[in-house]
């Protein structure tokens, strides 16, 4: 166990006696105050049977006030006095809220402290865990493509093949290598957005070159798993933005769209754009497998995965959509995604400022990103930056 999870551990179990400690603290002098409140009646008491022996003894009733001073005779019957009684209420009430008061003030300090800790932990454990099942992953996608490239080079290094056989023996290995260049690109684009590596401008950009591009380039997939991909993107609409970084955003969600589509045997994908005031949207509808309405909100978190469901076995990598939500920050826009349910399909939306609109110096005008106002600098992707997938 690493040294800064033992220290929270230890830190956490310190306050948690410590809670309890200051717990039992209150209910101690709680206890402690209404017990003397019950020794000092019982005085009181033992005081009114004394003076009701004098008073048969015959001693005069002066007396007995001078002698016992917190009782008063009404009628020649001794009694406590009703100040002494309000005395003593007012004692009880002020000890108790002072109790209370300070008491509370550790106690509320000590609580909040094990629920920042316990919240550390949690989320250490939940990365944790991600981190895991992503290295899982990866090493599984990795393999899968690598046993495809040792046996297309053990065909061709153990016998002869025809033209064509050699030709389909290359096409395999150069998508083997494409899959695996994908995979390093996703992880390479995530740590440089993650830790705010990134330069992104922003110029005018054809929304429509950019569908085109990606639709085109998923074309033959798309015709392989009998996927049907519609594009209605208008010409004249163009966003403020950067045009690598607008070909990433569409290319991911084609790119999910398709994963989506896949495992229900074939389906459609529609691509439709339009002009919302000074934003620009863009639609992907697909009608693959969906997602429950509750796991919206972990859509783009990294490394968050979510069962396709309806019997698929695809599962994602868990950073083409964080990388989406990332970059649409970074331009000043947003994403966000809708489903029916499992089955039923999905929506994604990117919302981009339109070109030709005013902008202030300081960044994106009454633009919030999903984690917060979006930088002032206007972006643009580093030079060593690989191929995006």
């Amino acid at each position: 166990m690493k040294a800064a999870r033992i220290f929270q551990l230890t830190a956490l179990l310190l306050v948690v006696i410590s809670a309890l400690t200051v717990c039992w603290w209150l209910f101690d002098q709680r206890q402690f105050t209404l017990s003397r409140i019950r020794e000092t009646q019982k005085l009181h008491a033992q005081e009114v049977a004394a003076a009701r022996a004098l008073l048969a003894t015959g001693v005069p009733a002066g007396r007995v006030h001078a002698l016992l001073p917190d009782l008063t005779l009404t009628g020649g019957e001794p009694a406590v006095s009703p100040e002494v009684d309000r005395k003593l209420e007012t004692e009880r009430r002020m000890r108790l809220n002072q109790y209370l008061s300070e008491g509370g003030f550790f106690l509320l300090a000590l609580c909040a402290c094990i629920a920042v800790i316990w919240n550390a932990l949690s989320k250490e454990a939940q990365v944790l865990k991600e981190q895991d099942n992503f290295l899982a992953l990866v090493s599984h996608q990795f393999k899968t493509p690598l046993a495809s490239l040792q046996l297309s080079l053990e065909t061709m290094s153990l016998r002869a093949l025809t033209p064509e056989q050699l030709q389909t023996l290359i096409d395999r290995m150069l998508t083997d290598l494409t899959r695996m260049e994908t995979m390093v690109s996703r992880i390479l684009d995530s740590v440089r957005l993650s830790r705010g590596r990134v330069d992104l401008k922003r110029e005018p950009v054809s929304l429509a070159s950019a569908v085109s591009r990606v639709v085109g380039h998923f074309q033959e997939r798309a015709r392989r798993d009998r996927i049907r991909i519609e594009a209605q993107v208008p010409e004249e609409l163009q966003v403020l933005a950067d045009p690598l970084a607008v070909d990433v955003v569409v290319r991911n969600l084609v790119e999910n769209a398709l994963n989506a589509v896949t495992p229900v045997g074939g389906g459609k994908i529609a691509v439709s754009s339009r002009r919302t005031g000074p934003t620009v949207e863009l639609s992907v509808r697909d009608s693959g497998v969906g997602f429950r309405p509750t796991d919206e909100s972990q859509l783009f978190e990294k490394f968050s995965r979510l069962s396709a469901g309806v019997g698929s076995g695809y599962y994602g990598t868990g950073l083409g959509l964080y990388i989406v939500k990332r970059l649409m920050y970074l331009a000043g826009g947003g994403v966000t995604a809708h489903s029916d349910g499992l089955g039923r399909g999905a929506e994604f939306v990117l919302t981009w400022p339109a070109a030709g609109e005013p902008r202030s110096d300081e960044g994106p005008a009454g633009t919030v990103g999903p984690d917060g106002p979006s930088p002032g600098t206007p972006p643009r992707i580093e030079a060593d930056r690989e191929e995006s997938p």
